[in-house]
């Protein structure tokens, strides 16, 4: 059963679930996830059935919808959904608070890409110095493979004394920003990248390949609250064998778990996404369960540097335990 309340364009979507405890021989699972392309493994997971066939007929699924990382996170910390799907950045600097949760699988590699808008004259990195970049929101997994990537070419953001600004902005409504001449580029996830391309004739400066820690670059991960975990790893490892079973049916069937996507997100949201222009940002995605944990770590190095955490120290946030029982029995 889906709880879906009103949206912010034609993926951001906030979804409530219920409250209470699923500590122990849980009756129910709530798994949360965005209505983003870089989600893609939780919709296939859902609408193929496999979260229920691996739960079992007495399991009810209950799925929220969330806007950002910042909502997933706030509603995972206050024990409104027990796992799902969202950006390594919002988990790692949300673990430093309140270590009530963990890692169990990666969701999706790459993803993500570097936009420039037309007639902005930026041929390089380089050429970023005193511009604008749209971000989706401050703390995002973008605004940290953006700081990478100008650590890399010797620029710094404006928050730390650079001169490259950064301007949060929904994904959806940064073309609209393109079109007015009101940013210079976007650090953006799919499809987003591809429809500033096509909707307002935008560059990929950096693709999926060049972007950050490029194919390696951490977009998405599997998070669970511990206490889900604890009290109930039968039902996570179930959870992760549908998760594995997704990324491999997508790996298999590109076009068909395109498809889904889209029906999933006109079901809804009521808004139906170009075919083509969908395709093509799946070419950019790497679904995968491996965790790369050089890549999160970075991640909380330049976060804890962006004095989004007190420090880098992230020992515990992943636990590989249910993986590898998952993939035993694969």
């Amino acid at each position: 059963m889906k709880k879906i309340m009103a949206g912010f364009g034609a993926f951001l979507l906030v979804g409530v679930a219920g409250c209470g405890g699923s500590e122990e021989d849980a009756e129910e699972v709530r798994i949360g996830y965005f209505p983003n392309f870089t989600h893609i493994t939780t919709v296939v997971a859902l609408e193929n059935g496999y979260f229920q066939e691996e739960f079992g007929e007495d399991i009810n699924i209950e799925t929220s919808t969330f806007p950002d990382g910042s909502a997933f996170m706030e509603a995972m910390s206050t024990q409104d959904f027990d796992i799902g799907t969202v950006g390594p950045s919002p988990a790692t600097t949300t673990y430093q608070r309140n270590p009530e949760h963990e890692i169990i699988a990666g969701a999706v590699n790459g993803g993500a890409v570097l936009a420039t808008r037309e007639g902005a004259g930026i041929e390089s990195v380089e050429d970023l110095d005193g511009m604008s970049v749209a971000i989706p929101t401050i703390g995002s997994t973008q605004d940290i493979m953006l700081r990478e990537t100008l650590n890399e070419a010797g620029l710094d953001v404006e928050d730390s004394g650079g001169s490259v600004s950064m301007v949060p902005q929904a994904p959806a409504d940064t073309s609209t920003l393109f079109i007015q001449d009101d940013v210079d580029a976007a650090a953006t996830q799919e499809p987003w990248g591809v429809y500033l391309e096509e909707q307002a004739d935008a560059d990929i400066l950096l693709d999926e390949e060049e972007f950050a820690w490029g194919t390696e670059s951490t977009t998405t991960v599997v998070t669970a609250r511990n206490a889900f975990t604890e009290g109930n790893p039968d039902l996570t490892e179930d959870y992760l064998r549908a998760h594995i079973r997704a990324v491999d049916f997508i790996e298999e069937n590109q076009e068909e778990a395109v498809d889904i996507f889209i029906d999933h997100i006109e079901e809804i949201t009521g808004n139906e996404l170009d075919r083509e222009e969908t395709m093509e940002a799946s070419d950019r995605l790497n679904p995968t369960y491996e965790i790369n944990e050089d890549v999160l770590q970075d991640m909380a190095t330049i976060s804890y540097e962006a004095e989004y955490m007190q420090s880098d120290d992230i020992e515990g946030l992943v636990n590989r335990e249910f993986l590898e029982a998952a993939l035993e029995e694969e």
